[in-house]
């Protein structure tokens, strides 16, 4: 692998030319979910119009992510996660099909959690109707895809702590599978403890079938998934430019370190956990 040595938040400088972002979707059935995707894409090519950024999914979905890899052929490419925590599409997934590429890639940090990404979920629950000034009885269930990992968990519970320090309000994570709490099971939590206005916080990333049903369990508002907000580019660039060891400041005005970035050769597996992950 070819050393980099960061020379400003814009990009690194190697000698195959900028290192490219690719930007790592799960993918999903929901034709919304590509065009989302796209759509936030386009917004970070707006933010650095001199990146190349490009798209790869773990299934479902073209372009795949070792299509993708295989196109850039041997140039640097830093592929940043569109997931909102760790896991074993972080862990394994990207890693394995990163190792088996031909180019020299890295893996950023996945999203969350993050003060960007609370942005985005607060501004989504603001657009949902969410107050300025929520009262005693006001709560939000933080609702995601789940996952059995611990450190994933972990990750959503961290987020929930993020946004209740600014919403000034409790905030339970809940799960659309493979963990519990459920949404359903969340609010009746809430409401046994007297909140009697709880909202439900959709920290999905687009449009789907698990942001639809956690929707569907809402028994006051919900908000829209993160999508296309400002932030979410921000953030994407951000993690980007960790990745390559310069500080982001410029497209992560809000934001504070945070990333596990890792330097993967061809074979090379990243540890499972991570001790000293900074958030």
């Amino acid at each position: 692998m070819t050393a980099t040595t960061p020379t400003s938040n814009r990009a690194t400088a190697t000698p195959g030319g900028t290192p490219a972002l690719v930007v790592v979707a799960h993918g999903s059935r929901d034709p919304r979910a590509l065009s989302t995707v796209r759509a936030l894409l386009d917004r970070v090519r707006t933010l650095r119009p001199a990146l190349p950024v490009h798209l790869g999914h773990i299934e479902l979905n073209e372009p795949l992510l070792p299509d993708t890899l295989t196109a850039l052929g041997d140039r640097e490419a830093v592929l940043v996660p569109l997931l909102l925590g760790r896991g074993y599409h972080v862990k394994r997934d990207i890693p394995d099909m990163a190792a088996a590429s031909p180019g020299r890639t890295r893996l950023a940090a996945p999203l969350g959690p993050h003060p960007l990404l609370v942005d985005a979920l607060h501004a989504r629950l603001t657009e949902a109707g969410w107050p300025a000034h929520p009262a005693p009885d006001h709560a939000v269930v933080l609702a995601s895809a789940g996952s059995r990992d611990p450190e994933s968990r972990a990750d959503t519970s961290r987020t929930a702590a993020l946004l209740a320090a600014r919403l000034g309000v409790p905030v339970v994570p809940a799960y659309a599978s493979a963990a519990t709490p459920t949404v359903p099971e969340a609010v009746r939590t809430l409401r046994a403890r007297g909140h009697r206005h709880v909202a439900v916080a959709s920290s999905f990333t687009a449009p789907g079938r698990f942001a639809t049903q956690c929707a569907a369990q809402a028994p006051w508002i919900t908000s829209a998934p993160l999508g296309t907000h400002p932030s979410m580019a921000h953030l994407l660039l951000h993690r980007y430019d960790r990745a390559l060891g310069a500080d982001g400041g410029e497209n992560a005005p809000k934001g504070g370190a945070g990333c596990f970035d890792m330097r993967l050769r061809r074979g090379a597996r990243p540890a499972t956990t991570e001790p000293a992950l900074a958030r």
